[in-house]
């Protein structure tokens, strides 16, 4: 038996602004978020300040998707108002690895003694800001903050070594 409707609502704090149309679009403190989420059997609708994110008659694929916009569109408002910060820590036991930022990549040196630098690329509008042996990772698009820690964490990954000893690498702690 199908469900004969799906609807979720968010709440919007106080300090946002929700533009929904083509794209929705999502004002803060932090800055501007905007994002494509369209389907034609699902209608996302603004009512004084809630978000309802709805679809009737939906098939199993279409209920899923109703909670991927809520979680989106949760993800958008936290970033413009707190943020997404991830920290990460240069560990090594054989070499010191000596980490910077130039542009838009992180700049790995002497990773394994190795003499070419390895470089991991920041994606869209995250900074990276190195203190002593960690590297914080902050933006307000959780998309962009976790691709350029993949990035980095993929620029580190030990190659034609036994893993069990050479531990070195920046590792994701919180």
């Amino acid at each position: 038996m199908k469900t004969p409707e799906i609807k979720e609502e968010i709440e919007i704090p106080d300090g946002v602004e929700v533009e929904i149309g083509n794209r929705i679009k999502v004002k803060g403190k932090g800055g501007i978020l905007e994002k494509k989420l369209a389907h034609p059997r699902i209608a996302i609708e603004k009512n004084d300040n809630k978000i309802e994110v709805r679809c009737d008659l939906p098939r199993k694929k279409e209920g899923a998707l109703v909670g991927t916009f809520v979680a989106h569109i949760k993800n958008m408002v936290k970033g413009v108002t707190r943020g997404f910060e991830y920290k990460m820590k240069t560990v090594y036991s054989h070499f010191p690895i000596k980490t910077s930022v130039k542009g838009n990549e992180v700049i790995i040196e002497n990773f394994l003694g190795e003499r070419h630098p390895r470089k991991a690329r920041i994606v869209g509008n995250v900074k990276v800001e190195i203190e002593k042996d960690e590297l914080i990772v902050k933006g307000i698009n959780i998309e962009e903050v976790g691709q350029t820690v993949a990035n980095i964490e993929r620029a580190v990954k030990v190659k034609k070594r036994d893993i069990r000893i050479f531990q070195d690498g920046i590792y994701l702690v919180k």
